[in-house]
């Protein structure tokens, strides 16, 4: 076998100007490729060592989300530190648009499982367009528990939804002080274009009437943060860090929780208001407007349907009554025309007139509520007894313009100053006021009205227990307040509310107590019309007042139970104890309540019996069937 045959390579032979060029374009090649790595290399260190802290946080923003935590407002407290309104855990709905990749088909999900019309659900995303996308956007509060479980369960069908949990108002007595406290609220678009509210964003909860408006700095606390890790479909999870939010501080009220259920629980079924006052402060004890309202109907917004039934209630339990309310006041009235007519020395204790049940006046006579007229009447049994034809005379001889100034000067006609929303300020007319509203000089007849409280007299029942609690101190007119003090989340007094005097009644200590005496009678007396509100063994000293809604002649055929709701007189009554040393003034008006010695007296017994017992264990004497009301 032959051997395999070799092959031999021939190397051509290069020339030195040929290695030359090989090597000249090696090197360029390998400057190129140098070249390349240093931008390449640059570059890096531009995107990751310049500029890495920025692009760090763009990729921390793609992975985690900042979320705001809600702090819990503060609680609200009646004078002895007893909780009346706290926090609960609400859990919501939120969507958040960027991570949802077909919105409309999250939309008509939603509708169907949380039983909301499409339109609803469309009208909260609207109001959220100016948000950015990464902003969740309420879209159902305080869901129940079953429809809790069905979202958590199927949450990766409903990309970009998840379960918000925040803290939402526990009304621990239901609708108690439903009028003071207010309530809370989503903010809305015009409440986020006014400057106070700069630090909010669309979905958070603010107060919209009340103290949950008035003190809503101190009640709203600091936000915390927390860092979320999310997944490409904005999915959370977990957990990377964040700050605990701060809650607000607590409101501690002057209001006792005790007289304030009560006064509560005495106008059930009534349309009317409630005010107890501490008479050596000014401290406001029980505020009560009734109907109440039902706080749970606001919170998250009221619906349609029953907001129209509050505007048409009869009852207008819209209104605060306590503020808002404006009246005659009534022979409640006769306080200050007796005043008026002791300073200026019309009447003294020992002044006479006879009433025969009417008075002739001009063409004219005008009537007393007692038909058969009282006789010969004096100022104390004028006051107990309210009669008419008494204070008539003294009207009369005082004038208009001097009732108007100890009207004003016990508080009547102007606002107190209280430290809430949209108090009116009621009107006491003068001569001079008359010419310049209705253009006409006064008529003395309209005087006798003015004398007993009717006409042209309106006041509201919070000044109505101001001047009574200023005559049951000897003239000391307190400015009415309801918040005792501020209190930071470590118990803390932030600030202290403390008693101011707006006018003190200088000279008039011995026609105060004329006056008092006078109302001691009208509760004590056997005659007196507000006996309905005497106590067994506290000394209670009263003002009885009828206030008509309507000229009465047009009814005075008509059984009482038979006049239309809205044409019933107003009952008035305001009273103070213990006459002989004052600490508790309370006034009450029931609206369309008729007689005030059979409709208001009864419900200032239950409150003042309230806060004897509770004070001091003392009881109450039952007044016997078929004593007169009175007026």
């Amino acid at each position: 076998m032959n051997p395999p045959k070799q092959v031999f390579t021939k190397i051509k032979k290069i020339d030195a100007d040929e290695l030359n060029q090989l090597k000249k374009r090696t090197d360029s090649v390998t400057l190129v490729i140098i070249f390349f790595i240093a931008v390449i290399i640059a570059r890096l260190w531009f995107l990751q060592i310049h500029n890495g802290s920025k692009y760090r946080e763009k990729a921390d923003n793609n992975r985690v989300r900042m979320l705001d935590i809600v702090a819990p407002r503060g609680n609200i407290l009646d004078s002895e530190g007893h909780t009346i309104i706290t926090n609960r855990p609400s859990f919501n709905i939120v969507w958040v648009k960027e991570d949802s990749p077909d919105p409309d088909e999250i939309i008509k999900k939603l509708s169907l499982i949380l039983n909301e019309e499409i339109a609803v659900l469309l009208k909260r995303v609207r109001e959220s367009l100016d948000n950015p996308r990464h902003i969740p956007i309420l879209l159902k509060e305080d869901i129940d528990w079953k429809t809790l479980v069905y979202i958590e369960n199927n949450h990766y069908d409903l990309p970009g939804v998840r379960i918000e949990v925040l803290p939402r108002r526990n009304y621990l007595f239901g609708d108690f002080g439903s009028h003071l406290i207010g309530y809370t609220g989503e903010i809305n678009q015009k409440e986020l274009e006014e400057r106070k509210w700069e630090n909010y964003q669309g979905g958070n909860q603010i107060g919209k009437r009340g103290f949950e408006k008035l003190y809503e700095e101190e009640l709203r606390g600091d936000k915390g943060v927390v860092y979320m890790e999310v997944d490409a479909h904005g999915f959370e999870q977990r957990q990377l860090k964040g700050k605990e939010p701060l809650p607000g501080n607590d409101l501690q009220l002057t209001i006792d929780l005790d007289l304030q259920l009560e006064a509560e629980k005495a106008m059930i079924d009534k349309a009317g208001a409630v005010v107890a006052m501490d008479v050596n402060s000014g401290r406001i004890l029980a505020f009560a407007s009734a109907p109440p309202v039902r706080l749970e109907d606001f919170v998250g917004g009221i619906s349609t349907k029953n907001w129209q039934a509050l505007l048409n209630d009869i009852k207008r339990p819209l209104v605060h009554k306590t503020i808002q309310g404006q009246y005659p006041p009534g022979s409640t009235y006769k306080i200050v025309t007796a005043l008026a007519g002791l300073s200026k020395g019309a009447i003294n204790s020992n002044t006479v007139f006879y009433c025969a049940g009417s008075m002739p006046f001009g063409n004219r006579r005008y009537g007393c509520w007692k038909k058969g007229g009282h006789g010969a009447v004096s100022l104390h049994r004028a006051l107990a007894e309210s009669c008419d034809v008494y204070f008539y005379q003294v009207g009369l001889k005082v004038g208009v313009d001097s009732l108007a100034e100890y009207a004003n000067r016990l508080g009547l006609g102007h606002k107190t100053g209280i430290e809430f929303e949209y108090e009116k300020s009621g009107l006491i007319p003068t001569s001079n006021w008359k010419k310049l509203v209705k253009g006409e000089p006064w008529q003395e007849g309209e005087t006798l009205s003015i004398a007993i409280g009717q006409g042209f007299n309106l006041v509201t029942p919070l000044q109505i227990c101001q001047m009574t609690s200023a005559l049951a101190n000897g003239g000391l007119l307190y400015k009415p307040f309801l918040i005792e003090k501020i209190i930071d989340p470590e118990g803390q007094v932030v600030k202290q509310f403390l008693p101011t005097v707006d006018v003190e009644l200088v000279g008039m200590d011995n026609y105060l107590a004329l006056i008092r005496e006078g109302l001691v009678g009208a509760v004590n007396d056997k005659r007196g019309t507000g006996k309905t509100a005497r106590l067994k063994d506290v000394t209670v000293a009263g003002k009885t007042g009828t206030a008509q809604v309507v000229a009465m002649e047009k009814f005075k055929e008509v059984d009482e139970e038979d006049v239309a709701y809205k044409h019933r007189d107003h009952a008035w009554f305001t009273s103070f104890a213990p006459a002989e040393n004052p600490e508790i003034a309370v006034t009450v008006l029931v609206e369309h309540g008729g007689h005030g010695g059979s409709a208001a007296a009864p419900v200032a017994k239950m409150v003042l019996e309230k806060y004897f017992a509770k004070k001091y264990g003392l009881g109450t004497e039952e007044v016997k069937e078929g004593q007169a009301p009175g007026q």
